[in-house]
C-alpha cells in the first residue's frame, strides 16, 4: 500500500540532520510507506519478516523485533501493491527490538524501476 506523499529530507537542498543515537545525513528524500519485508541472511539463511514503514532510493526502514547487527549483508525483498522489489543490502543501523535502517546495494535495474515507481507515486509526481 503506497501509504503517504510526505518527504523527509531534501536532496536538492541538502540533507537533514538527524537527532539522538541514530543521526546520519541523508542524501535521498525519504517517504513514509507500508510495506512487508523479507529479510533473509545468505551465511545462514535466517528468515525474518517485517514492515517497512519508510523508504528513500538508497534504503529502507523496517519495523522488526528481532534485528540483525549493524553492518551485516542481506537481501531484501519489498511487496507492495501487488508488486516487489528484490535486492541486496546491509544493515545501516539498528533500533534494539524496534527495527533496522536498510541500505539497498546495486538494485538491478529492472528492480530500481519499480523502487521509482513507488517513489515517483509517492512524491505525486
Amino acid at each position: 500500500m503506497i501509504y503517504s506523499t510526505k518527504a523527509y529530507g531534501d536532496s536538492m537542498s541538502g540533507s537533514t540532520k538527524l537527532s539522538g543515537a541514530y543521526s546520519e545525513r541523508r542524501a535521498m528524500p525519504r517517504f513514509s510507506f507500508i510495506a512487508t519485508a523479507d529479510i533473509i541472511e545468505p551465511s545462514t539463511k535466517t528468515r525474518i519478516s517485517g514492515r517497512v514503514s519508510e523508504i528513500s532510493r538508497s534504503g529502507c526502514y523496517v519495523d522488526i523485533l528481532n534485528t540483525l547487527p549493524k553492518g551485516t549483508p542481506i537481501r531484501v525483498r519489498i511487496s507492495a501493491d501487488g508488486r516487489t522489489f528484490e535486492s541486496a543490502g546491509i544493515i545501516i543501523y539498528v533500533q534494539e527490538n524496534m527495527g533496522m535502517g536498510v541500505g539497498f546495494v546495486n538494485p538491478a535495474p529492472d528492480q530500481q524501476q519499480i523502487l521509482d515507481a513507488w517513489l515517483t507515486t509517492l512524491a505525486g509526481e
